[in-house]
């Protein structure tokens, strides 16, 4: 079938494959990219991962860095335009595969900002993303997605390819391949058709009868799989129309997965547990650096009595962790407890085909619908808000600030910062963290240009900030001048001036007027003074930080 999504030479420019639910879109653009490759070496092939925008950017960067492109790292630089002109520009041939469309909207939409104005973002120059995808004769673009109204928006009609759904005979070969054990060719066929010959279904109990022999056979897998349909509805009735918003989200697949999840629960409560905390992250490019420590529900309430106060001493000593360097992440990997457990848990996540390795084998994906059916399964037993908030500890612990030393390690972690962004937690110690996240998130963003994220999370992290710090906190200090900068990024000096100087006068009032803080408060209403032309009213204040700090 790979086959079917080649390229001839006069076939050149935008594409799209659209795979529904019986065949993997993902390795089949994989296994399109080897022969791609096999029949002309000197051929650039490209994985741009693009089921949102923050994992598109990166990719994008990852691309500029790959083929070393000039001004890749100067900070007003549009990484779009320069990956566009370097593709349009280039003598050799090259395919860009664009996987996981799903919803075409942040390719669509023009960038804007929290007035909901365009935004004046150097990155992208008002333009929508999907712009910087080059059309020139010597380049293909491959679009992988589920959803065929979001592939129009992208390509014509003509250019669709509509992957039809596994036969029979595919999905025995399927089976087959993925159990690795003999078994009775016609219990393995009525099995597949229990499972309506969908891939990702058929690769879950093969892993779970591969793992269980000879304990588990086909017939008794089948057995167990018709039994489940109480359990298999309590999750489908939770929310229908989301688990059944395509054709891949089908029964068989919800039932596969609470077999094995439920079976995991059982005799390793431990890898269950890891399951949990990595559905809340964004499901693709997961480091391990994110999940090597997770505290399980019984552990956080027996830690629970020791009162706010030790909370807030963890916290404290969290902030003044903020320039945690990348070999500090590494020490903080190596430093848990149950290296050996751990890598088990690792193992049997992989082996059930919950997770899978890319790259080194430091970064971990989960499939969307493990995802999905993670996530209200914990809500549906209650253990939703201990896992959010162990997500949000361990993203809070190793996101480090915006400072340029940390931007390759900000950058890997962006999209996990968004994702939990909207994942408001309840309590109060969660929200502080959470609030402190989206701060250095938001500093990342102002950093690179990102007008639109910068303000966004600025603005979360003031409303999490104050509701359980107050206003006049030094923290919420912090991110209402971090959305200042924001502000000033694109050009709305107004509100940024407002929100300056209402930082500044509490500053003076709560931290002196020789506090650092103080300073920097006064330092950022001077720029925006002389932003505004206001030449005078900037030379006193800049007068003023400088003789302070001369003292």
């Amino acid at each position: 079938m790979a086959s079917a999504i080649s390229f001839s030479d006069r076939n050149q420019g935008l594409q799209a494959g659209i795979i529904n639910g019986a065949r993997s879109k993902s390795q089949l653009a994989i296994e399109h990219a080897y022969r791609t490759y096999e029949r002309s070496q000197e051929t650039w092939v490209f994985w741009v991962h693009a089921s949102n925008e923050a994992r598109f950017e990166q990719s994008y960067r990852n691309i500029a860095d790959c083929v070393k492109i000039t001004g890749r790292q100067n900070l007003r630089a549009n990484i779009f335009k320069l990956v566009h002109d370097w593709l349009r520009d280039s003598k050799d041939p090259w395919l860009l595969i664009l996987d996981n469309v799903d919803d075409a909207r942040f390719l669509l939409h023009v960038q804007v900002d929290g007035q909901g104005q365009p935004a004046n973002d150097s990155r992208t120059a008002s333009r929508p993303l999907h712009e910087y995808l080059p059309h020139c004769k010597h380049g293909s673009i491959l679009i992988t997605s589920r959803n065929k109204k979001a592939a129009l928006q992208l390509v014509e009609q003509r250019n669709l390819i509509i992957i039809e759904p596994m036969d029979e005979a595919q999905a025995l070969a399927l089976f087959k391949t993925k159990l690795g054990v003999q078994e009775n060719s016609g219990n393995i066929a009525k099995l597949a058709a229990a499972l309506e010959y969908m891939p990702l279904a058929i690769t879950q109990a093969a892993a779970y009868i591969s793992r269980r022999s000879p304990r588990c056979t086909v017939i008794q897998y089948l057995e167990e799989f018709q039994n489940s349909d109480h359990g298999k509805m309590s999750l489908l009735d939770y929310n229908a129309s989301q688990l059944r918003r395509d054709r891949e989200a089908k029964n068989s697949i919800i039932v596969t997965w609470q077999i094995s999840f439920h079976y995991i629960q059982r005799t390793r409560p431990s890898a269950a547990d890891l399951l949990s905390l990595m559905s809340f992250f964004d499901r693709q490019g997961i480091p391990e650096t994110l999940i090597c420590h997770c505290e399980r529900p019984q552990e956080a309430s027996q830690s629970s009595h020791k009162g706010k106060s030790q909370a807030m001493g963890h916290l404290r000593r969290l902030f003044r962790q903020n320039k945690r360097s990348y070999k500090d992440q590494e020490n903080y990997r190596k430093s848990y407890s149950n290296k050996a457990g751990f890598e088990y848990d690792l193992d049997i996540l992989r082996d059930y085909s919950f997770i899978t390795l890319v790259g080194e084998g430091t970064i971990f994906e989960m499939h969307s619908l493990v995802q999905l059916a993670t996530r209200k399964w914990l809500d549906s037993n209650g253990k939703l808000e201990h896992w959010r908030h162990q997500s949000i500890r361990n993203l809070c612990a190793v996101f480090p600030t915006g400072e340029y030393e940390n931007w390759a390690v900000c950058q890997t972690l962006f999209a996990h910062a968004k994702a939990a962004s909207g994942q408001q937690p309840e309590g109060e110690s969660s929200l502080i963290q959470w609030g402190m996240l989206l701060y250095h998130a938001a500093w990342y963003a102002w950093r690179m240009g990102n007008i639109t994220d910068a303000e966004t999370l600025a603005i979360k992290s003031i409303k999490a900030r104050r509701k359980v710090l107050g206003q006049v906190h030094k923290d919420t200090l912090s991110s209402m001048g971090m959305a200042g900068l924001a502000y000033k990024l694109s050009g709305r000096w107004d509100a940024a001036e407002e929100l300056e100087v209402q930082v500044m006068e509490t500053s003076k009032r709560v931290l002196g007027v020789d506090h650092p803080d103080t300073l920097t408060s006064i330092a950022n209403l001077a720029s925006t003074f002389w932003n505004q032309g206001r030449w005078t009213e900037a030379e006193q204040l800049d007068v003023q930080v400088m003789e302070t700090r001369k003292r």
